[in-house]
């Protein structure tokens, strides 16, 4: 809350500020050109304060911000400058006015929203990619823990097989894999129960079953791809 009411204060600096300077030197009755400018100036400032809010948030969120942030950045700017150069000017035919800062802000919304979409696209592709990598992590993580635990030579060469075909599988996986992916990952809980419980038998049958699950799974990748 504290951090929230800090936030608030640093950015009502600059309209403070602004603010001030506005009606001490100019007062407070000016024509509508004069304040289109003012809106305007407040509305940049606005959508500087709110940006941070409107990134996705992600792994990437520092590189994904910064590109949406300088945006707005430079839009404020630009507007501030322009809208300045305005007030004083103070032209009394107030379309060219409106013309131009609904130029700026119109360019502004459609480099927003196009660099917004991109990341979006981005964030996603970046989702689908960790989910692609934590199978194969997980699967070889798993499989690890399981091989520090074996003793009988036998078992732990058909295990090392398993791993070693997981370990070398392809990081990069497809939707309709899920399920077949998912079953490999239960398929190792299941191997892992047989080797506490000391079933030979089992152990072995679920080495097969994996190592035929695990080339079944990236022989229907290759397919895919």
């Amino acid at each position: 809350m504290k951090r929230f009411i800090l936030w608030i204060i640093l950015n009502s600096i600059f309209l403070a500020i602004f603010n001030t300077f506005f009606f001490l030197l100019g007062g407070s009755e000016h024509n509508v050109t004069v304040w289109i400018s003012y809106g305007f100036i407040h509305f940049a400032y606005f959508m500087l304060v709110i940006t941070p809010f409107i990134t996705r948030k992600s792994k990437r969120t520092a590189v994904l911000g910064l590109s949406i942030y300088s945006i707005s950045v430079g839009y404020f700017i630009v507007q501030l400058v322009i809208g300045v150069i305005l007030i004083l000017i103070a032209p009394e035919d107030y379309k060219a006015t409106l013309l131009i800062q609904l130029t700026i802000a119109g360019l502004y919304g459609i480099i927003l929203v196009l660099t917004l979409i991109a990341n979006e696209h981005t964030a996603d592709a970046e989702k689908i990619r960790q989910y692609e990598i934590a199978y194969v992590k997980d699967a070889s993580a798993k499989l690890k823990s399981v091989l520090d635990n074996i003793k009988e030579k036998d078992i732990k060469k058909k295990v090392e097989k398993v791993y070693d075909a997981i370990y070398s599988s392809p990081v990069k996986s497809h939707p309709s894999l899920a399920q077949l992916e998912n079953n490999i990952l239960n398929s190792i809980d299941e191997l892992k129960d047989a080797l506490l419980e000391k079933n030979n038998d089992k152990t072995t049958s679920l080495s097969e079953t994996l190592l035929s699950a695990i080339n079944e799974r990236n022989q229907r990748l290759k397919n895919l791809n």
